[in-house]
Protein backbone atom coordinates (compact mmCIF):
# COMPACT_ATOMS: atom_id res chain seq x y z
CA UNK A 1 0.00 0.00 0.00
CA UNK A 2 1.08 3.58 -0.46
CA UNK A 3 2.65 5.49 2.40
CA UNK A 4 0.44 7.92 4.28
CA UNK A 5 2.67 10.41 6.14
CA UNK A 6 -0.16 12.21 7.95
CA UNK A 7 -0.86 11.21 11.55
CA UNK A 8 -3.53 8.69 12.44
CA UNK A 9 -5.81 8.86 15.45
CA UNK A 10 -6.89 6.52 18.23
CA UNK A 11 -10.00 7.13 20.30
CA UNK A 12 -9.33 6.22 23.94
CA UNK A 13 -11.55 5.87 26.97
CA UNK A 14 -10.30 7.49 30.17
CA UNK A 15 -8.95 4.13 31.39
CA UNK A 16 -7.20 3.47 28.08
CA UNK A 17 -5.70 6.98 28.13
CA UNK A 18 -4.42 6.28 31.63
CA UNK A 19 -2.90 2.97 30.46
CA UNK A 20 -1.11 4.68 27.58
CA UNK A 21 0.33 7.44 29.72
CA UNK A 22 1.15 5.31 32.79
CA UNK A 23 2.63 2.28 30.99
CA UNK A 24 4.13 4.20 28.10
CA UNK A 25 2.26 2.00 25.62
CA UNK A 26 -1.23 0.79 24.83
CA UNK A 27 -1.95 -2.88 24.11
CA UNK A 28 -5.37 -2.17 22.64
CA UNK A 29 -9.06 -1.90 23.42
CA UNK A 30 -11.13 -5.09 23.67
CA UNK A 31 -12.03 -4.88 19.95
CA UNK A 32 -8.34 -4.43 19.07
CA UNK A 33 -7.31 -7.44 21.13
CA UNK A 34 -10.09 -9.52 19.56
CA UNK A 35 -9.11 -8.50 16.01
CA UNK A 36 -5.36 -8.88 16.56
CA UNK A 37 -4.44 -5.29 15.68
CA UNK A 38 -5.07 -1.76 16.93
CA UNK A 39 -7.63 0.22 14.93
CA UNK A 40 -6.67 3.79 14.03
CA UNK A 41 -8.46 6.32 11.83
CA UNK A 42 -7.33 9.09 9.52
CA UNK A 43 -8.47 12.64 10.23
CA UNK A 44 -11.18 12.22 7.58
CA UNK A 45 -12.44 8.96 9.15
CA UNK A 46 -12.31 10.06 12.79
CA UNK A 47 -15.76 11.67 13.28
CA UNK A 48 -17.52 8.65 11.76
CA UNK A 49 -15.47 6.30 13.95
CA UNK A 50 -16.46 8.23 17.09
CA UNK A 51 -20.14 8.33 16.10
CA UNK A 52 -20.25 4.64 15.15
CA UNK A 53 -18.22 3.09 17.97
CA UNK A 54 -18.33 5.58 20.86
CA UNK A 55 -21.81 7.13 20.70
CA UNK A 56 -23.05 8.31 24.08
CA UNK A 57 -19.71 7.81 25.82
CA UNK A 58 -18.17 10.61 27.84
CA UNK A 59 -14.59 11.23 28.90
CA UNK A 60 -13.03 10.19 25.60
CA UNK A 61 -9.56 11.16 24.42
CA UNK A 62 -8.04 11.50 20.97
CA UNK A 63 -4.40 10.54 20.49
CA UNK A 64 -2.53 11.44 17.31
CA UNK A 65 0.23 9.03 16.30
CA UNK A 66 3.13 9.49 13.91
CA UNK A 67 2.72 6.60 11.48
CA UNK A 68 6.31 6.96 10.29
CA UNK A 69 7.53 6.28 13.84
CA UNK A 70 5.42 3.09 13.92
CA UNK A 71 7.21 1.79 10.83
CA UNK A 72 6.36 -1.70 9.59
CA UNK A 73 3.72 -2.18 12.30
CA UNK A 74 1.35 -0.04 10.16
CA UNK A 75 -0.73 -1.91 7.60
CA UNK A 76 -3.38 -0.10 5.53
CA UNK A 77 -6.34 -2.41 5.12
CA UNK A 78 -9.86 -2.01 3.75
CA UNK A 79 -12.62 -1.74 6.32
CA UNK A 80 -15.80 0.32 6.59
CA UNK A 81 -17.14 0.86 3.06
CA UNK A 82 -13.88 -0.32 1.51
CA UNK A 83 -11.94 2.65 2.93
CA UNK A 84 -8.32 1.99 3.83
CA UNK A 85 -7.70 2.27 7.56
CA UNK A 86 -4.35 2.21 9.38
CA UNK A 87 -4.11 -0.93 11.50
CA UNK A 88 -1.22 -1.33 13.93
CA UNK A 89 0.18 -4.82 14.49
CA UNK A 90 2.02 -3.92 17.70
CA UNK A 91 1.40 -2.01 20.90
CA UNK A 92 1.05 1.74 20.50
CA UNK A 93 4.06 3.42 22.13
CA UNK A 94 3.51 6.73 23.88
CA UNK A 95 6.75 7.89 22.23
CA UNK A 96 4.98 7.83 18.83
CA UNK A 97 2.15 10.07 20.08
CA UNK A 98 2.27 13.54 18.57
CA UNK A 99 -0.57 14.95 20.67
CA UNK A 100 -3.28 13.77 23.05
CA UNK A 101 -6.35 15.77 24.05
CA UNK A 102 -9.87 15.25 25.37
CA UNK A 103 -12.42 14.66 22.61
CA UNK A 104 -13.98 17.91 21.43
CA UNK A 105 -16.19 18.70 18.45
CA UNK A 106 -15.85 21.66 16.09
CA UNK A 107 -18.83 23.83 15.15
CA UNK A 108 -19.14 22.02 11.81
CA UNK A 109 -19.43 18.57 13.44
CA UNK A 110 -15.85 17.36 12.98
CA UNK A 111 -13.62 16.07 15.72
CA UNK A 112 -11.19 18.73 16.91
CA UNK A 113 -7.77 17.24 16.20
CA UNK A 114 -5.31 17.38 19.09
CA UNK A 115 -2.45 19.79 18.57
CA UNK A 116 1.13 18.86 19.44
Amino acid sequence: MSQHPAPAYKVLTADQHEELTARGSFAGAPVDLADGYIHLSTAEQLAETVRKHFAGQDDLWIAAFDLTALGDAVVWEPSRGGQLFPHIYAELPLAAAIAIAPLAWTADGAVALPQG
